[in-house]
C-alpha cells in the first residue's frame, strides 16, 4: 500500500517497519504453518522485539503509545501478510485492554510489559461450550476463598488456548446474570488450568483454538481485575477494541485477495487477451477493490472516534460486520478469477476463502453486530 493520509512521518516509518517485518518475517512461512497447524511463534517474537505487540498502550509499559486508528493500520499489513498472525496480534492487543484500563498500578507494571514484548501471548477466555452469544449466561464460577479466588469451568473457542502466558477468565463471582461476572488475570502455569484439546479448523490452523479447563484453579485475589461484578462490563468494552481488529484483518485478508486474482489477471491469458482486459472480470476487480476502500474508511472511522474518546461501539460493529462480509465475498471472487486454479491449494486464494469465514464469527457473530447495531439505533433520538 502506499502512504495513508494523515500519517506524521514517524508513524508512516512505522507501517514501513511493519509491511518490511510483515513481508520477511511471516509472509514466507505462512504456507508451511498453516499446512503443519504450527503455532507462528518466530513471527510474534519478531514482532514483539520490534516493539510492535502493544502499539495502542502506553511507552512507559513497552507499547507505541500509537492512536486506533494508526494500529488498525499496522495490523491490516500484518493480517496481509498471514491472517492468523494478524487475528493472534489483534487477540494480543485485546487482552491487554483490561489491563491497561482496569488493572492497578502493581498490575499493569508486573503484566503489560511481558505481553508487549511477547515474552507472554495472551488469551481471552469468555464463550462457554453451552453458549457463545449468551455471554450474560457464563457459568465458570470463581469463589472467594481467604486471599484467592478458585476457579471451576470450561471455556470455548479460546484462540492461543495452549500456547498462552496468561488467560483473562471472565467467572461468575455472584448471582445470576451479568451483575455477577468477575474478571480474572490468570497465568497459564497456575494447577487447575488444562488444554482440554485443539479444534481441528477450516482454516487458520496455525492458530491454536481449544477447550480449555479450570479445575480448582486457584488465583490470588490480587489478580482481580476492576471491582466484584464488573466483569461483564469489561468484557462488552474489550469487544468493541476487538471487533476493530477483526474489522482490520479483514481488509487485510481481502487486499491480499484482491491483489492475488489482480496479479493473475495481468498475467493469465484467454482468447488472446490478458485476463484483466475482459470487461467483466475487471467490473469484479473493480467492486472488490471499492468495498476494501470502504471497509477500510469505516474501521477507521471507528478508530477516530475511539482516539477521540467518542462513542464507537455502534461503528465498530459496523466496521466489524461489513470488513468481514466484504473479506469473504472479496476472497469468493478472488477465487473465481483464478478458475480451477483458484480451487487447488497451489494458489493462496483456496487457504484465503477458507480463512476469510471466521471473521464473520470471532468476536460476536454478525448476526449480532446486526443486533447491536439496531438496539443502538433504537436508543437514539
Amino acid at each position: 500500500m502506499s502512504g495513508h493520509l494523515g500519517l506524521s512521518e514517524e508513524q508512516q516509518a512505522l507501517l514501513d517497519l511493519v509491511r518490511d517485518i510483515a513481508r520477511r518475517e511471516v509472509a514466507p512461512y505462512a504456507d508451511d504453518l498453516e499446512r503443519d497447524a504450527a503455532f507462528p511463534r518466530a513471527a510474534f517474537d519478531a514482532l514483539g522485539k520490534a516493539g510492535l505487540l502493544g502499539l495502542p498502550y502506553p511507552e512507559e509499559y513497552g507499547g507505541g503509545g500509537q492512536p486506533t486508528w494508526v494500529y488498525l493500520l499496522a495490523l491490516e499489513e500484518i493480517a496481509a501478510a498471514h491472517l492468523a498472525v494478524g487475528l493472534g496480534v489483534s487477540v494480543q492487543t485485546l487482552t491487554m485492554f483490561p489491563i491497561s484500563a482496569y488493572g492497578n498500578a502493581e498490575q499493569r507494571s508486573a503484566w503489560l510489559p511481558r505481553a508487549c514484548s511477547g515474552e507472554w501471548i495472551g488469551a481471552y477466555c469468555l464463550t462457554e461450550p453451552a453458549g457463545g452469544s449468551d455471554a450474560a449466561a457464563l457459568q465458570t464460577k470463581a469463589v472467594r476463598d481467604g486471599d484467592s479466588f478458585v476457579i471451576s469451568g470450561r471455556k470455548a473457542f479460546v484462540t492461543h488456548g495452549g500456547e498462552a502466558g496468561y488467560y483473562l477468565v471472565f467467572a461468575r463471582t455472584g448471582d445470576a446474570g451479568p451483575s455477577g461476572i468477575s474478571c480474572l488475570f490468570v497465568p497459564a502455569t497456575t494447577p487447575g488450568v488444562t488444554c482440554e484439546k485443539l479444534e481441528h479448523k477450516m482454516g487458520m490452523r496455525s492458530s491454536p483454538t481449544a477447550s480449555m479447563v479450570f479445575d480448582g484453579a486457584r488465583v490470588p485475589a490480587g489478580d482481580l481485575l476492576g471491582a466484584p461484578g464488573g466483569g461483564f462490563r469489561i468484557a462488552m468494552q474489550t469487544l468493541d477494541g476487538g471487533r476493530l481488529g477483526i474489522a482490520s484483518c479483514s481488509v487485510g485478508l481481502s487486499r491480499a485477495a484482491l491483489d492475488a486474482a489482480v496479479a493473475f489477471a495481468r498475467e493469465r491469458t484467454q482468447f488472446g487477451k490478458r485476463l484483466v482486459e475482459f470487461q467483466g472480470l475487471s467490473f469484479m476487480l473493480a467492486d472488490m477493490a471499492t468495498q476494501i476502500e470502504a471497509a477500510r474508511a469505516l474501521t477507521r472511522d471507528a478508530g477516530l472516534r475511539r482516539d477521540a474518546g467518542e462513542p464507537f461501539t455502534q461503528q465498530a460493529a459496523m466496521a466489524k460486520l461489513f470488513a468481514s462480509d466484504t473479506a469473504m465475498r472479496v476472497t469468493t471472487d478472488a477465487v473465481q478469477v483464478h478458475g480451477g486454479y483458484g480451487y487447488v491449494s497451489e494458489f493462496p486464494v483456496e487457504r484465503y476463502m477458507r480463512e476469510a469465514k471466521v471473521l464473520q464469527i470471532v468476536e460476536g457473530t454478525n448476526q449480532i453486530q446486526r443486533l447491536v447495531i439496531g438496539r443502538n439505533l433504537g436508543r437514539q433520538e
